[in-house]
């Protein structure tokens, strides 16, 4: 309901004017009378109503002088001017202040209301417009989110494709040189395991203070994984990669700063990888950051640990490494025992092949994999703690045994869940989106719904349906706005909102893409 303020030195015009309006149709209200602009000045300060009527001449303030001090406190606060003097100079005067609407005294009721209909609509107008603007910024923000959690994922299983440095520099609108890892975990003290709430409320702690922390380089936090959190620095300038350890020591000092002052029963430990110049070559970097934070359990006293370079005594080809790492991956996601054991076997061949290779390195070497394997069945919401108990004195055929058994129980366990549990919850999503296509639906709500990953569930509905989760919405509102089309006496606009559209024109040229024909045309052709 809009607020009126009505403002007059004479009490007859105040409580006529007051009386129109409180008794007219329209939803406002008047919610007090000033006799002067002085008066008017204090209660728009207190009150903040919508829109004034105000007289012009007055004694002492008149409205010209009061609608220019209004302003200041309120600039959106809306005028009809109202006077008995029909004068060139004072209608200019009000005009630059930004006032449309001007009628005389004695001024007919529906003259008044006229007004007040046009100055209501376009307050209406544009708080319509904003809540729209507001709902699309929120909207870009998530997507926004989304993409980048996506993409640093994407990045922790070696799977960056289709994105350069170049790119991602166009959409943040800087030059993007390289990029480094690093890698944020919440230790509790003690033997207190954390709740799933308490990850989750520091998760969010470490986003926002990131936010307010980070100043000169551009970021993407990652997912929460078992109180792990990866996040990509991206280097603007060629010179920063040469500083990058300024920089990063800046944001782990800012980080740490304000860790200490809320949290008393836990530890932040960091990890740092090195930088590197393309987008495919990040997978080292978070290897190198989950590197250094393992080794920082071993080092209690210390809270963070830069990568250094890797030496001659580091596994053998480490980019071989790295592909076969990918491959394997995709391979237990997609539940192939058969490509599994392949893959495992190249891997176990190409290590058993260098002579100097030792049962530490190669623990070490599936060490890392299995965290990258515990990462991703985290995101597909598959739930498996076991952990191959592989000890690096042992010989190295028998610690090769001890990873393929704990490969082969992972991929049964993820075929039991994509025959079982993600066609249920793929099938729970398909029903939500046909119950729910009228409404404001996105793929990160659906995704919460079945309670999977935004990524996963992006890869397992296209893998299932054979479309991508826009286009089955899509679909379905455009099946139920042909059956809607049939009842002649709903209009096209009706049919738009009814089905989840906010925009006519853009339901308008999305049916069309789908159809062939524009409502208006389809309509013709169904219904005659």
């Amino acid at each position: 309901m809009l607020k009126i303020l009505i403002v007059d030195d004479e009490v007859l015009e105040r409580t006529a004017l007051t009386k129109i309006i409180n008794r007219s149709s329209m939803d406002v209200i008047v919610i007090g009378e000033a006799p002067n602009g002085r008066k008017a000045i204090e209660m728009a300060m207190e009150g903040r109503p919508d829109i004034i009527f105000m007289d012009i001449k007055m004694p002492g303030i008149d409205g010209v002088q009061a609608v220019k001090a209004i302003k200041k406190i309120d600039p959106g606060i809306r005028f009809i001017m109202v006077s008995a003097f029909n004068t060139f100079e004072y209608a200019k005067e009000v005009m630059q202040q930004g006032v449309k609407e001007y009628i005389l005294k004695p001024s007919r009721k529906q003259d008044i209301l006229a007004a007040l209909e046009r100055v209501s609509s376009e307050i209406l107008e544009e708080s319509k417009q904003r809540e729209e603007q507001q709902n699309l910024r929120q909207n870009l923000d998530r997507a926004v989110s989304i993409a980048q959690k996506e993409w640093v994922s994407s990045v922790l299983v070696n799977q960056v494709q289709d994105i350069t440095f170049d790119e991602w520099g166009q959409l943040l609108g800087v030059e993007i040189t390289s990029g480094y890892i690093m890698l944020f975990s919440l230790q509790p003290r003690g033997m207190t395991e954390l709740s799933a709430i308490e990850k989750q409320n520091w998760y969010l702690w470490l986003k926002d203070t990131l936010n307010s922390v980070v100043k000169k380089q551009e970021m993407m936090v990652g997912p929460l994984t078992d109180a792990q959190v990866p996040v990509l620095f991206l280097c603007k300038k060629a010179t920063e990669k040469v500083q990058f350890k300024t920089n990063a020591q800046a944001v782990i000092d800012g980080l740490n700063s304000l860790f200490e002052k809320k949290y008393l029963d836990a530890d932040l430990r960091i990890g740092v990888g090195l930088p590197y110049n393309h987008a495919h070559e990040l997978n080292k970097s978070y290897h190198e950051a989950l590197m250094a934070l393992q080794h920082l359990v071993k080092t209690p006293n210390r809270k963070y640990l830069f990568a250094v370079k890797q030496g001659s005594t580091e596994l053998p080809s480490q980019s071989g490494v790295l592909e076969i790492e990918k491959k394997l991956l995709e391979a237990v996601r997609q539940g192939d025992v058969n490509q599994v054991l392949f893959i495992f076997e190249s891997f176990a061949t190409m290590l058993a092949d260098d002579k100097k290779i030792k049962g530490s390195l190669v623990k070490k070497s599936f060490d890392e994999l299995f965290i990258l394997i515990s990462r991703m069945l985290h995101d597909l919401g598959i739930s498996y703690e076991r952990t191959p108990a592989v000890d690096e004195s042992e010989d190295i055929m028998a610690i090769f045994e001890k990873g393929k058994a704990h490969l082969l129980a992972v991929v049964h366990h993820v075929q039991v869940w994509r025959n079982n549990h993600a066609k249920g919850m793929l099938h729970k999503a398909k029903e939500y989106i046909e119950n729910h296509y009228a409404a404001s639906i996105t793929l990160e709500l659906v995704a919460e719904y079945v309670e999977l990953s935004p990524y996963y569930f992006s890869k397992l509905f296209k893998d299932r349906f054979g479309m991508t989760f826009i286009d089955y919405v899509t679909e379905i509102r455009i099946k139920h706005a042909k059956a809607e089309m049939v009842d002649p006496g709903k209009s096209l606009k009706e049919i738009c909102y009814s089905i989840g559209y906010k925009d006519p024109n853009y339901f308008s040229r999305v049916f069309k893409k789908h159809t062939g024909l524009s409502p208006t045309e389809f309509r013709k052709v169904t219904v005659g």
